[in-house]
Formats: C-alpha cells, structure tokens, sequence
C-alpha cells in the first residue's frame, strides 16, 4: 500500500494500556493514522519511511494546553510562536493550547481574540477579566458557534486580572450553558496582598519572599472557594496549576462526592522546592511563578500521588518564560543602582515545554505513575477536554501526532539550556540527569 510512514516495533502506548500485540505497527497516510497493527512493513510501498522503533515505548504526541506564548508586555522577553513551538516538539509536544486575554478595559473579546490569532493560527483559550453583559450574552456565543473558542480563563488573583465572586457565578452561568471548559487560576489576592505589604515594610524582598507571601493556605482557601462556586452553579471547572496537598484534597472530596471538578498540575511543583528561590546573586528569580514552589517535600509526594490515583486531569507545563539576565525580563525586580531585589516585581512564570514530557517520563521510569497515566494526563485527556478531538490517541483516523522514546537504558540525558530549544537564557531544571527523552517527534506524519 501507499503508505507514507510506518513505525515498527513498538510498544504502542494509550491512557487505556499497551496495544497487544506488543510490538505493533502504526501506518500513516497523509498526515493521519491509518492502521495499527502487526506486519504493516510487509505492505509498505518502496517510498515509505519506515522507523524502527527498536523495541521502546510509542505515544502520542504531547498535548500541553497551558501556555503563554507572544503575550502582553512580556512579550518583550518571551517565547514567541516561533520559538515556543520549536521547543515543543524537541520535547515531544506536538499541540499546544495559549491564551488570548482581554485586559480590563477590553470591550471586545472579538477583537481580542482576532488580534491574537493574527500572530498565528493556533488554539487559544480566552483569559476573561472583564464580563460585561456584552462579552457574555453576544460576543461569547459568537466564539463558541464558530469554533474559534471552546474554554476560558479566570483569575481570583492580580489587580488587572481579579474577577470577583459574583463575576466568576456570571461567567460560569454562560459557559456552562454554552458548553466551555472555564480553567480558574485560584489563589487569595487580598491575603497576598496584604502579606507582600508586611514583608516590604520589612525589608523582605528578596526572591525567596515570594514564596513567603503565598503560603498553601493562599491557593488551598481559594480552591475551595472555587469549588464551592462551581457547585452553586452546577457547572465543571479545572483549576490549573495545582502545587499543595491541601488543594489536591479539595479537589479529590468533591470529585468522590460527583462534582465535575477537574485539576492540573505541572512539573515545577512536581521537581522543585521552595529553596532554590534562595539561590545568591538574583539567581533565585529564575525560579519565581505562581502559585509558589513549595517547601515540603509532602506536597510533592500528594502531587504525584493525585496523578496516579487520577485526581488530576492534566499535566501542563504552564510555559511562561521571560529572560533572566534582562531589565524587562526577572531583572525588573533588581534595582540597577543599588542591587536591592524586590520580589513583587519579578515576571512570574518559568520555561518548561520543552521538559515537560521527558520530566513526566522520568516519573513513570522511578515508578511514581505508569506510562498509560503519563498518556492520560499528557495527551489523551487534555485533547478530550479542550475539543481536540483528532489529537491525544493513537488508534486510526488520528492525527498521526506521535513520539517514539528511547529503548530503555539507551539515553541517559543532562539538562543543560544550551541544548534547549526555548528563546529564554536559562532552564529550571539545569543539570538534572533523566533516563529518557522523545527520539523521534512526528507531527502529522512528518518526523519534526
């Protein structure tokens, strides 16, 4: 047959099992899976491409539907498409899902999200801080009827992001009528507030103080709020980058009493603690985000714990990236004359597209998840839950999104920025060693 790819001996990997027969076959024809199964090399025409996946596993491609890609003034010192999409593939990540966000004295979400899709032709979820009537009875509907918005994001936290109680119970009341995915960035903004105002008056504005200001208590009374929100409104929600035990317990009480709550995670919180945030010279401002990195190692055990127990839904990287040694990257919290750090004015956010799959495969390989959880929270579930229908799955009629790792004990790979693909001078994860990374990443069909 006329195939234009097949990858042979694989252990082919879903979120349900291992296809059996082992080592099967995936066939492609025009950017689309065609056939799974044995003997598929034996039908292959003389221009075929035919890989030889030596025995090690075969997934889908990555789906990370959490990124910040070309976005506001951090733009300036950020990941563009170009970029950013470059280092998703090197990391196995073959769709991403990035925000359009509307600013507060943005009217017209229609325009929000038309200009951002100018710079180029990707998924978007809309970022929602300003719900006038207008925005959620004529312009919402709009999107969703088109097709070109199927989720929304809102914030408890940030000045010119907060949404009050009664806006989220709005926003909530229209998209569970139109059938949206609403995602909740759900810390306390008045408890952080109020914490950052004592700490520089203080005089405690180094990095670490970040953390300092947003203890678990700021996410964990905020998750539950939201929780307590989306049960009046009787409408699914997903609170994304969920980084404490406490909110993970949150999350796990409601979905054991019915409710359609769903959560994220990301490897930061699985990986890195609270202390690196101390690191000398400004370097701890490469670690800053939000929520926090955590000082327990017992948030990370309960981290992975809900993954592997199915509490979350996702594992996104949250890619935010901004340059480190930059004025209007981190270095915008470092005063130039008199070198005197001031965490509130640090970007938050980190890179991580790139490492994200290759730290989740880690996880499978020190056994803390299986590879089928892996594909779930990675690829399978995000596709289902945000519309991406022809995504996530290898099983015919797929887009032929796939990644063919190493055979196991073939790669032994050290982090190191310079061999990352991303635009920003550092990565959080430098010199962690992994036991595995993609080999091959096929993006409808073409190896990438």
């Amino acid at each position: 047959m006329n195939f234009d790819l097949v990858i042979t001996n694989g252990i082919v990997v879903t979120s349900s099992g291992i296809l059996h027969p082992p080592n099967s076959d995936i066939a492609v024809i025009d950017g689309v899976i065609t056939q799974v199964g044995r003997g598929l090399t034996a039908l292959a025409g003389p221009d075929t491409r035919i890989i030889d996946a030596e025995g090690a596993h075969v997934t889908p491609g990555g789906v990370d539907t959490h990124m910040h890609l070309s976005q506001g003034a951090g733009g300036l010192t950020m990941d563009g498409f170009d970029t950013g999409t470059r280092s998703a593939v090197c990391g196995g990540t073959t769709t991403v899902v990035c925000f359009a966000a509307q600013e507060k004295w943005d009217e017209d979400v229609l325009k929000v999200v038309s200009d951002y899709h100018a710079k180029s032709d990707y998924g978007f979820h809309l970022i929602l801080t300003n719900p006038t009537p207008a925005v959620l009875d004529e312009q919402l509907p709009i999107l969703r009827k088109e097709g070109r918005i199927s989720s929304v994001k809102l914030y408890m936290m940030y000045d010119n992001r907060q949404l009050s109680d009664a806006q989220i119970m709005a926003v909530l009341a229209r998209t569970r009528q139109l059938g949206m995915t609403t995602m909740i960035h759900a810390e306390n903004w008045d408890m952080i507030k109020f914490i950052i105002n004592q700490l520089e008056e203080r005089g405690q504005t180094d990095p670490y103080f970040h953390a300092v200001s947003r203890p678990p208590l700021v996410e964990t009374e905020a998750a539950y709020r939201a929780i307590c929100i989306a049960e009046l409104m009787d409408t699914p929600i997903l609170l994304v980058h969920v980084s404490t035990k406490a909110s993970r317990d949150h999350v796990r009480a409601a979905q054991t009493r019915m409710l359609p709550i769903h959560a994220e995670t990301c490897p930061q919180y699985l990986y890195l603690m609270s202390d690196v945030l101390k690191m000398p010279d400004f370097e701890g401002a490469k670690y800053v985000c939000s929520p926090p990195l955590r000082d327990s190692p017992d948030d990370i055990a309960a981290l992975w714990e809900g993954i592997a127990n199915g509490t979350f839904t996702t594992l996104s990287s949250d890619h935010c990236p901004s340059f480190w040694d930059h004025p209007k990257g981190k270095k915008l919290g470092l005063d130039a004359k008199t070198k005197i750090a001031k965490f509130s004015a640090i970007p938050n956010g980190l890179p991580g597209v790139e490492t994200r799959l290759p730290l989740g495969y880690q996880g499978v390989i020190d056994g803390k998840i299986s590879i089928e959880k892996l594909v779930e929270v990675a690829c399978t579930n995000p596709a289902k839950l945000y519309g991406l229908d022809k995504k996530g799955v290898i099983a015919p009629g797929y887009d032929a999104d796939i990644v063919i790792w190493y055979p196991t004990g073939k790669a032994l790979v050290t982090i190191e920025n310079g061999k990352l693909h991303h635009r920003v001078d550092y990565t959080p994860y430098e010199g962690f060693q992994l036991n595995n990374w993609p080999r091959y990443t096929i993006l409808r069909g073409t190896v990438v």
